[in-house]
Formats: C-alpha cells, structure tokens, sequence
C-alpha cells in the first residue's frame, strides 16, 4: 500500500504558512513593522514641525501688522445694566432660547400670507391696505392680494394697522425708552468651548421688532404723524445699530438689514414730501454717520479667529468633532469608529497648516477689496481675489483634505465675498440717503429739485459722498415729470444709465437706483 502524502501535505497554502511561522520570518516582519512605524513618526514629526512653524511664523507677521488672532479679544466687555440697552426686561426675555417664539400678536398671525406682488424693486409702499384687511380677518388662510397704494386709500387703513399694533406698544415703550443708553451688550454665553456653537437668538427678535416698526413707522406717516414715525424711524435704526458690538458677521448681516427697513418708512415719507425740514435734517444727519465698509472689519476679524479656535478644539476633541461643524452627514461618519481610526493617522502638524491656510485664504478673499477711511469697496479685486480662492481649494477633495490642508477654509470663507457685496450696497443706500434727504431740503427750500447735484454744497450737505464702488459722484439726472433720478452704477462698475438690474441692487447687473414713481 503505497503512503502518498495527502492534499493538505501538498498544498501551497500550508507551505506558505509553514514559512511564514517561522522564526526567520516573524523577525523579518517584525523588522519591516517597527520601520514602518518609524518612519510613520519620523513622518508625523516632520510634519508637526513643518505645520507648526509655518503657522508661528504667519502668526507673528499678522500679530506684528495689529491683527487679533484671539476670538477672546473681539467679545464686548461687560456693561453696566442702567448703561446697557440690552438689559431691558424683554430683550432678557429672549435668552437663553434659541427662537423667540413669544409674538403672539396679529402681526405674527398674518405676516407669512401678505403678497410681495410683482414688484421690481424692494423700495416701494407698504400695502397698508392688504395689512389692514388682513388684520380684519380671523381665521386667515389665504394670501391676501394686494390693494390700492394712492394717499387717501392708505391713509383709510393706516389706523386699522395702527390698532393691530397696539399690542405691541409696551414692548416699543420699553426699547424706546431703553434706547437712550449709550451702550449695548446683549447678554449673550460667550464662555463656549467652540465659537460657533454660541447662540444668538437675540437676531431674531431684533429683526421681528423692527419689522413691527417698519410698518408702524409707515401707518404712522399715511396717518398725518410724521413726528411718531421719525421717532419709530430712529428706533429701528439704533436697534440695528446695537448690534455693531456683536463680534459675529451674521450679526452684522442683521445690522444691514434692519437699516434697509429703516429706509423703507424714510423713502416713503421722502417720496410724499410728509417729512418737515428738521425732520429731513435729522434724518440726513443719522445716515451720514453710518461707514458699513469700516463695520465690517471687526466682524471678520472675529470670523477668522473663530475659525482659528475651532480648529484647536477639533485638536483636543478629534476628528470626530469636524462633524459637528460639517453637519449631519459627515458627523454620522466622522464620529464612527472609521470616523475615529483618522485620529491615529493626522499628524498634529495638519491642524496648524489647517489655521495656516484659513488665515492665508481670508487674507486672498479680502486683500484690497474695502477701503474703510473712504467708504470704497471694490468690485473688480473682489471677483478676482473670488476666483483665486475658488482655484485654491478646488480639484480632488482627497487633496484638500490631505495635501492642500484647506478643510477650514473651504467651510467657513465662501460667503465672505458676499458679505463684502452687502456691506456696499448698505453703504450705498445710506449715502443713498442722505443725498435724498439733502435734495428734498433743496425742494423745500427752492420748490423744485436742482439740476446738478454740486447745487447741494455747502447748504444743503458739506460734502458730496462718491459712489461707494467707483469713487466717482453719484449719478443725478432730473425727470421730465419733476422727480429725479439717483443711482450708483453698482457692482458691474458700469454705467446703465439708471436702468436697475433684475432684482433690487443687483450684484450681477444694472445700477443700484434710487427713485419715486411718477403719480404720487
């Protein structure tokens, strides 16, 4: 009987494991492991030692220019209460909540089924009539179309919309009264691990507040009480000016729009000549204080070393940390355990390139696109400065993440381009204005509007701004009805002879207009 060895006797597989068991090779492993080990650290050191003194080093340069790097060194200091607008009972009222959910009043009842109808331009009368009958109804479930806008038909309504807002009076009361204060700190938890996860619901009862008084302000003026309208109107603008403060740039998005409502009851009354000539004084006088270009610095200082301080928290808390910034999707992942396996393999070197190339992409985004000393922006530096960033962190995202170091940076910047193009238009309409204002003290005092706007100086205004992106005069141009025409050319930077674009100050196309339709 012959004893032939067996299938498993001749297989590969168990010589293979035969040799691989050995001594010989266990060594030989071991070796290969402990060297890659090796040059794994050496990697990691190098790597550490490079992110971190490409980091001091920038740091230092922007130190030594002034440049706060520290989130800490942008929070408001603390405030006495009896000097400190937001210490009022009902702004204390919207803390610590994240939406301030207590406007139970008919405005919040009929606000979301008023129709914006087919209107260009945003600068427009307020349909009285279409709040009024609104207000009139009690169970609302339709939108309610627009009505009439001539005198007599808002002038009909305006005590109906003056009698729903009523309820709100105490409120008013309160912030006018609290508003001559002469600082304002809203009582916002700063002493967060991460920056961005501070809450601010604060934002949203500003913007509902002056939303009420936006509409007050206009009832007021089809009523005959321009003196009770200017006195809204300087509310909704010191509101919005309470928070310059607030080192966050969606604060200062807000401060931008509640200046766009206060315009709203400013050029109605303008537009129907209802504003005396101190009051047209004051009024000038308010929006020629205002610099949205310089404002906008501090914001996006503090945006930056919000970013700087949360990459150091992603440091001690990991990768998995990342998710709760990213959002939902990628935190699912990131604080897996696949998710969590990627702290092993970053070099902490990486999160000091990550600050490196946050703070070299916001300088890219902003370098010579504002000049706060002369109230310029401008355009063209900012669409190239745009199109450089975008060409940095786009292509394979292994390679953003990997090589390039700009996971930051293509998170948090994208939107700063934006915020320069609204920080221009603010700037605009208030220089806007505040030359609209100087013309109708012309008309009161001459009977019609001058030819030329240099008619204006010294009487009327000291100086003539210039448009906030060119630099030149504003464009100024008599109708043949007896109104004019006032517009910069906006952020094409060219002239389209006082044509808008598609949408209210288009940031693509036409000129940023002011105006009054014909027939009043």
């Amino acid at each position: 009987m012959t004893n032939d060895p067996s299938m498993w006797q001749r297989s590969t597989t168990r010589s293979f494991l035969k040799w691989l068991f050995t001594w010989r090779t266990m060594r030989r492993m071991l070796v290969g492991v402990a060297g890659l080990v090796t040059l794994y650290a050496l990697f990691c050191t190098e790597e550490t030692i490079r992110g971190k003194h490409a980091w001091d080093k920038y740091r230092r340069q922007l130190e030594a220019r002034g440049e706060h790097l520290d989130f800490k060194a942008f929070i408001p200091k603390p405030v006495p209460d009896g000097q400190n607008f937001a210490a009022t009972p009902v702004i204390k009222s919207w803390f610590p909540k994240l939406t301030v959910d207590f406007w139970q009043d008919d405005y919040a009842r009929v606000e979301g089924k008023m129709s914006t109808g087919d209107f260009r331009h945003k600068l427009r009368k307020l349909d009285l009539d279409a709040w009024a009958r609104a207000f009139n109804q009690t169970n609302l479930t339709h939108t309610v179309p627009r009505g009439p806008t001539d005198l007599q038909s808002r002038a009909k309504a305006a005590p109906r919309v003056l009698e729903a807002l009523r309820a709100d009076e105490p409120i008013f009361a309160e912030l006018h009264s609290a508003i001559r204060r002469p600082y304002s700190r809203y009582p916002v938890n700063y002493n967060m691990e991460d920056p961005f996860t501070i809450l601010l619901p604060h934002l949203s009862g500003v913007r509902n507040v002056c939303r009420r008084l936006q509409l007050k302000a206009c009832a007021e003026l089809a009523a005959g009480q321009s003196t009770e309208a200017l006195d809204d109107v300087k509310l909704i603008f010191s509101i919005g000016d309470s928070l310059r403060e607030d080192p966050f740039l969606v604060s200062y998005l807000v401060q931008v729009a509640c200046i766009q409502i206060t315009i709203e009851p400013v050029w109605e009354g303008l537009a129907v000549h209802r504003w005396s000539d101190a009051q047209v004084q004051e009024l000038q006088a308010m929006f020629q204080q205002c610099n949205f270009v310089a404002d906008v610095k501090r914001p996006f200082e503090a945006e930056r070393a919000a970013g700087i301080q949360a990459v150091d928290v992603i440091r001690r808390h990991g990768v998995g940390y990342l998710g709760n910034i990213m959002g939902s999707g990628a935190a699912s992942f990131l604080n897996s355990r696949a998710g969590n396996l990627l702290n092993l393999f970053v070099p902490s070197g990486w999160y000091y390139l990550e600050q490196y190339n946050l703070c070299h992409a916001y300088q890219t985004l902003l370098d010579g696109t504002i000049d706060p000393s002369q109230r310029r922006v401008f355009p063209d530096r900012a669409e190239a400065n745009e199109h450089e960033y975008e060409r940095n962190i786009s292509g394979n995202p292994f390679a953003v993440v990997f090589t390039h170091h700009r996971v930051m940076a293509a998170m948090l910047l994208p939107a700063l381009n934006r915020v320069v193009v609204k920080a221009a238009v603010a700037q605009t309409l208030a220089e806007q204005v505040a030359l609209a204002c100087a013309l109708e003290r012309y008309r009161l005092a001459n009977g019609q509007f001058p030819d030329k706007l240099d008619a204006l100086v010294p009487a009327f205004i000291a100086k003539l701004p210039a448009d906030v992106t060119t630099g030149e005069p504003y464009k100024y141009q008599r109708t043949a009805d007896g109104q004019f025409v006032l517009y910069s050319v906006g952020w094409n930077e060219e002239d389209d002879g006082g044509v808008p674009g598609k949408t209210d100050y288009d940031d693509k196309e036409g000129d940023w207009v002011w105006e009054y339709p014909s027939a009043q």
